[in-house]
């Protein structure tokens, strides 16, 4: 991995305060400091895949965790998960969903796709906060994925 490109966690949220919010639990955590935001599915896709404006970027450059959202524009978080889970390069990725959506279709939609957790954003900022904090420690620091094979 080019350490110049690394980065840790991939945020795709399109919701301006919900954006703030998580950005700011991961940096009170001290998580990660190389955050990367996509506001939608095709920006999250064209980043994690080279495409675009990130041509050139290497798939094996892929960040060690995505917080996708379910309800973005352009392409839907389920699209996301399933384009990412389906391709070999990235399918070992970890992706937790972060959304609001608590309809039972989702969950298990997200979950026959191969999503590793679904979270139910709080409404209440310390509790978001808390979750995104335990979420970073858990995916960053405590869990060990395969290497990524290209």
């Amino acid at each position: 991995m080019n350490e110049a490109n690394a980065v840790e966690i991939l945020l795709v949220e399109d919701n301006p305060q919900d954006l703030e919010l998580t950005l700011r639990s991961l940096q009170k955590a001290k998580v990660s400091n190389r955050i990367r935001v996509a506001r939608d599915g095709a920006e999250a896709l064209e980043f994690i895949f080279g495409e675009g404006p990130h041509a050139g970027r290497k798939v094996e450059d892929a960040p060690k965790l995505i917080l996708l959202d379910l309800k973005l524009p352009r392409i839907d978080g389920l699209e996301v998960l399933k384009r990412i889970k389906a391709d070999r390069r990235t399918h070992a990725i970890p992706v937790v969903v972060l959304t609001s959506s608590r309809e039972q279709r989702d969950v298990v939609e997200s979950y026959d796709l191969g999503v590793n957790s679904y979270i139910v954003k709080p409404v209440n900022f310390e509790k978001f906060a808390e979750a995104v904090r335990d979420l970073g420690v858990y995916w960053l620091l405590l869990n060990q994925p395969p290497k990524l094979t290209v």
